[in-house]
């Protein structure tokens, strides 16, 4: 009886490395099948400090390759945003920095900037690009001008909206 229990754990360990393949395989075709869907999510809200603007929205990443640098072919990011300060010289800031492969190995990010100065009122907005990355999201307000500030852009964390895995 000792000698059929080692024989029986044999005979199941040489089971399971025979389903080995199988299970591998049809992890690849699972993994493909993610690859060529759409990701699509809801973000936020998120505030400014002391919520002087508020920024929800959606994110839709289509066509993911997962190369050497994993990209999605295509970000749709839409959404809404708030200002919540009562002055008309200050306004809400929603700024998207947007990482995407350009070339070999490069991943070199630009900003996208939506600006509403307009007291409770919501300003909408819709954008896409191509080979992203990762997006991040920062909101600010502050003082009208025709970009956000130094301030805006760098001081405090950024919120990620999307990173291709």
């Amino acid at each position: 009886m000792t000698i059929i229990r080692p024989l029986a754990g044999l005979a199941i360990a040489a089971a399971l490395v025979s389903l080995a393949p199988a299970a591998a395989q049809a992890a690849t075709v699972t993994s493909d099948a993610v690859t060529a869907s759409e990701t699509a999510g809801h973000w936020g809200p998120y505030y400014a400090t002391g919520k002087r603007a508020k920024a929800s929205g959606s994110l839709t990443a289509s066509g993911e390759d997962h190369a050497d640098i994993p990209t999605a072919d295509t970000v749709h990011i839409s959404g809404k945003l708030r200002d919540y300060t009562r002055r008309t010289s200050t306004c809400g800031w929603a700024v998207f920095r947007i990482t995407y492969k350009a070339g070999g190995n490069n991943l070199p990010f630009k900003h996208h900037s939506v600006r509403d100065c307009s007291y409770r009122t919501a300003k909408s907005f819709s954008f896409k690009h191509h080979d992203v990355y990762q997006v991040e999201l920062k909101v600010c307000a502050e003082g009208k001008a025709s970009k956000p500030s130094i301030n805006c852009l760098y001081a405090g964390t950024w919120k990620t909206l999307y990173l291709s895995k």
